[in-house]
């Protein structure tokens, strides 16, 4: 085991599999030299060359658009958009291209491409860099959509990402890169797309989350623990393939659903959740459906998004609420 931040937990896991499968390439704005703003790809270009490791120019278009060439061509790209507010250019690249190109051939075709990108606040960035955008990509069907929230995961993800025959969207959320430590394998593993984690079980209500929420859920449940409210807690891990089951089972046993995320409230990818359980286990709820989330307006300037992200202030809340019912 090793003591792994996020960024190094994703940064070791595109290494071991490019030495793995020399058939997977990195591409992306500064993802060579200066190895990713993050430095996400840190050494990769020392120890794999520019034939596998290349900085691409300044156009999110033409980063998508030549991945999927490549795919489709036998190599297994990781695209990196180096903010996810930047992915509109790549939007047609990715919805009406990569999503569809194995419906669109029959089969014939597949589209094995992992495209990573930073998201979400805290980290006090300007304008379309903490956008989350989630939402977008799950609309999209043939697109997989992965969110981790600690270092281990984010690890075992990525592998299961770059090892997928269809195109995933590997969402990382900056604050978390490099908040804590936390222990990794050092040996490569794989977690399956579409299992939920049980971060913490509870009794009373259900905090359903992903990213970079979930270690503040986790924190206020602990926290409610000691004022002897038991709060269940779920992380999805991926929206898209969904873990429906863990969800319901959840439900079924508290009553009571809270969904927290960084995204606006609106068509926001908790609003399908809530749907979703609207549709499967109506009949176990006790309290109408909370959902904590960014409000209805662009990301704002720094000064005020403490405010304006979900907060423990506005989780205790929301289930204060849930437990009057």
């Amino acid at each position: 085991m090793a003591e792994l931040t996020m960024i190094e937990a994703i940064n070791e896991a595109m290494r071991q599999e490019m030495e793995r499968d020399p058939r997977i390439i990195v591409l992306g704005e500064d993802v060579g030299e200066n190895g990713g703003v993050f430095r996400a790809t840190d050494g990769l270009l020392a120890q794999f060359g520019e034939e596998r490791v290349f900085d691409t120019p300044l156009a999110e278009s033409g980063i998508i658009g030549t991945s999927i060439g490549l795919a489709i061509n036998g190599m297994r790209p990781i695209a990196e958009i180096q903010f996810l507010g930047f992915v509109y250019q790549a939007m047609d690249q990715l919805a009406a291209q990569a999503a569809r190109i194995r419906f669109r051939s029959a089969g014939r075709f597949s589209c094995p491409i992992v495209v990573r990108s930073p998201y979400g606040g805290g980290v006090r960035t300007p304008e379309l860099h903490s956008d989350a955008l989630e939402a977008l990509f799950t609309h999209s069907p043939g697109l997989k959509v992965v969110m981790p929230s600690n270092p281990y995961d984010a690890k075992g993800l990525l592998i299961s990402a770059i090892r997928d025959e269809d195109p995933v969207l590997f969402l990382e959320p900056m604050k978390l890169y490099r908040a804590f430590r936390m222990e990794v394998l050092e040996e490569p593993y794989t977690i399956p797309l579409g299992q939920a984690r049980v971060v913490k079980e509870g009794d009373d209500v259900t905090i359903i989350s992903w990213g970079a929420t979930v270690p503040l859920a986790a924190k206020v449940a602990a926290e409610m623990e000691a004022k002897g409210v038991s709060a269940e807690v779920i992380d999805l891990r991926c929206l898209q393939p969904l873990d429906l089951d863990a969800i319901i089972a959840s439900v079924e046993k508290t009553g009571r659903v809270m969904i927290v995320h960084e995204a606006v409230k609106t068509g926001g990818f908790g609003a399908e959740v809530a749907a979703l359980i609207s549709e499967r286990a109506l009949f176990a709820l006790s309290a109408p459906i909370v959902r904590i989330a960014g409000y209805d307006t662009p990301y704002p300037v720094p000064s005020v998004e403490d405010d304006w992200l979900p907060n423990a202030e506005r989780i205790v809340e929301g289930i204060e609420t849930l437990l009057r019912y």
